[in-house]
């Protein structure tokens, strides 16, 4: 067996075990883990407690490394994620004391109770891999996973994230409430510790470096990225948007894929890759125009007129 068939059953094992900490939540959970394979970030956005936290503690005690953890609100200082420099007496001179964003996987939970400025705080990091204090820059641990959660933006107290964070998320997930049987079995069989805190791990961050690379080099035929292409190039011509997806977009669009197909137990990528993932990567990089907001249009919408009207590649070759 090759090692990327090795590879792809231990991924297989890593989501089998998500799924039994989360209940009836195995597409959302394949999401994810298409954007960790495909070294992106993810957004989780929902009403409070529909089990975000849990989901990325599961993540983070599955996949090893190092985990921590920021609550956001209005008091958090940009300083309080990067880290900062304190002048130190007797060796006389400035010493840099990092910040949780120095870690392998990092949840910012409730990212838009943060103030914008704070919220910027993590473009560099999220972007480069490194932050800057007082004009040094320090280098992030790799690889770096951020994942965000945030309450609707109706919810009082919150702010709207900047669309150059925005665009620099993977993907943009929604829990949404469990199925009556799911939310059944979770209250059945509620005891003292919740499964999310006895997770072992069951691979660590060399392999996650080294499954990243095999995901690279998942096949994508010139056929399956021209529809890709021709799908976002629509975004930037719809009458029913006025921002369309950006470059950036598209790198994370054709990465998302390969981690889909990988996932799969697949070495080359198909339309449907693209077609289901389609909404989660373009959903929040996009703005409605206002004559989509005045008939009642949402993105939802367009994103699903968009996928009906762009002709699917018939031959694909593998």
């Amino acid at each position: 067996m090759d090692n990327s068939s090795i590879a792809m059953q231990l991924c297989h094992k890593v989501f089998h075990q998500l799924c039994s900490a989360i209940v009836g939540k195995e597409a959302e959970i394949e999401r994810l883990l298409i954007a960790v394979l495909a070294g992106g970030h993810i957004l989780l956005e929902d009403v409070p407690g529909t089990g975000k936290t849990q989901l990325v503690k599961s993540l983070a005690n599955t996949i090893g490394g190092e985990f921590r953890r920021i609550q956001c609100n209005p008091d958090l200082l940009p300083s309080d994620i990067t880290g900062f420099s304190i002048f130190h007496p007797a060796e006389q001179r400035f010493i840099f004391r990092s910040g949780p964003v120095h870690t392998n996987v990092l949840l910012a939970d409730e990212i838009n109770r943060a103030t914008t400025k704070t919220q910027s705080a993590l473009l560099e990091a999220m972007e480069e891999g490194y932050v800057t204090v007082d004009g040094e820059g320090h280098k992030l641990p790799e690889p770096f996973i951020l994942l965000a959660t945030q309450n609707p933006i109706e919810f009082e107290g919150t702010y709207t994230l900047p669309e150059a964070q925005l665009d620099r998320f993977m993907l943009k997930l929604r829990l949404g409430y469990p199925l009556p049987q799911d939310e059944q079995k979770m209250i059945q069989h509620t005891k003292r510790i919740h499964p999310a805190d006895h997770l072992e791990p069951l691979m660590d961050i060399e392999q996650l470096i080294a499954i990243r690379e095999l995901v690279q080099q998942v096949h994508l035929d010139d056929i399956v990225a021209g529809y890709m292409i021709k799908l976002i190039g629509t975004t930037r011509n719809h009458p029913y948007l006025m921002l369309g997806a950006s470059p950036r977009a598209s790198i994370s669009f054709a990465k998302a894929v390969k981690a889909r197909a990988f996932l799969n137990q697949r070495n080359y990528v198909i339309p449907d890759d693209i077609k289901l993932l389609f909404s989660h990567i373009i959903g929040h990089r996009v703005l409605l125009s206002m004559e989509a907001r005045l008939q009642g249009v949402n993105v939802t919408q367009v994103l699903e007129q968009i996928l009906a009207t762009v002709d699917v590649p018939l031959f694909v070759q593998r």
